[in-house]
C-alpha cells in the first residue's frame, strides 16, 4: 500500500474513532504527571531534609537521588513519545499564544535536562556516587574543590526554583485556560475519566 493512502487511512481510522489529535494519548498523559509528581517530590525533599536527624535525612537525600534518575529517564522518554510519528498533538492556540506555549515547554524540558546534569555533577565532583534505590553509581570524573562544588550545589539548586516557577506559571496559564478562556488546554492532558467532569 502507497504510504500516502496509508497514512490517509490512519487519519481517517483515527478520526473515526474520535482521535482528531486535539488531545494527548494516554501514554503521554501518563509521562507528564509522573512528571508533575517527580518534580514536586523532589522539590520537597530538597527544600525540607535539612530540618532532619541523620538517618532521616540520609533516606531523603538517597529518594531525591532516585526520583532524580527516574525524572531525568521520564524526561527522555517524553521527548521520544513525542517525536515518534503519530503522537504529536496539534496547538490549542494560535500566534504569539502558541509560539509562547512552545517556548515555555522547551524551557522546561532545556532546565529539567540540566538539572539532570548538575545533580550527577554535583555527587560525583565532590567524589560521592550517585544512588539509585541502593545501588552506587560510582563518579567516573576527580573531585573539585569544596568551593566549585558548593557553586554547582548553588546552580543545581537555582535551577531547581527556576523549574518550579516556571511550571507554577505553565499550570497557571492552563488553569486560566480552562477557567477563563474556557478552552480545552487543561482538559486535553487530563485522563480519560477526568476529562469528562473537568
Amino acid at each position: 500500500m502507497d504510504r500516502n493512502v496509508r497514512d490517509a487511512v490512519n487519519v481517517a481510522t483515527r478520526i473515526a474513532a474520535g482521535d482528531d489529535r486535539t488531545r494527548y494519548d494516554g501514554v503521554a498523559i501518563s509521562l507528564h504527571w509522573l512528571t508533575v509528581f517527580l518534580v514536586l517530590a523532589n522539590f520537597a525533599l530538597a527544600e525540607t531534609w535539612a530540618g532532619f536527624a541523620k538517618p532521616t535525612r540520609h533516606l531523603m537525600v538517597a529518594t531525591h537521588m532516585s526520583f532524580g534518575i527516574l525524572l531525568a529517564i521520564t524526561v527522555v522518554a517524553r521527548i521520544v513519545w513525542r517525536l515518534m510519528p503519530g503522537h504529536q498533538v496539534s496547538s490549542a492556540n494560535s500566534g504569539a499564544v502558541a509560539l509562547a506555549s512552545k517556548a515555555v515547554h522547551y524551557l522546561l524540558y532545556g532546565l529539567l535536562a540540566l538539572e539532570a546534569v548538575l545533580g550527577f555533577v554535583l555527587r560525583w565532583s565532590g567524589g560521592e556516587a550517585m544512588s539509585f534505590f541502593g545501588l552506587a553509581i560510582p563518579s567516573p570524573m576527580a573531585t573539585v574543590s569544596r568551593a566549585t562544588n558548593h557553586t554547582i550545589g548553588d546552580l543545581h539548586n537555582w535551577n531547581g526554583w527556576a523549574i518550579i516557577i516556571l511550571a507554577a506559571g505553565h499550570a497557571g496559564a492552563a488553569l486560566y485556560n480552562h477557567v477563563v478562556v474556557k478552552n480545552d488546554v487543561l482538559r486535553r492532558m487530563l485522563p480519560q475519566g477526568a476529562r469528562r467532569s473537568a
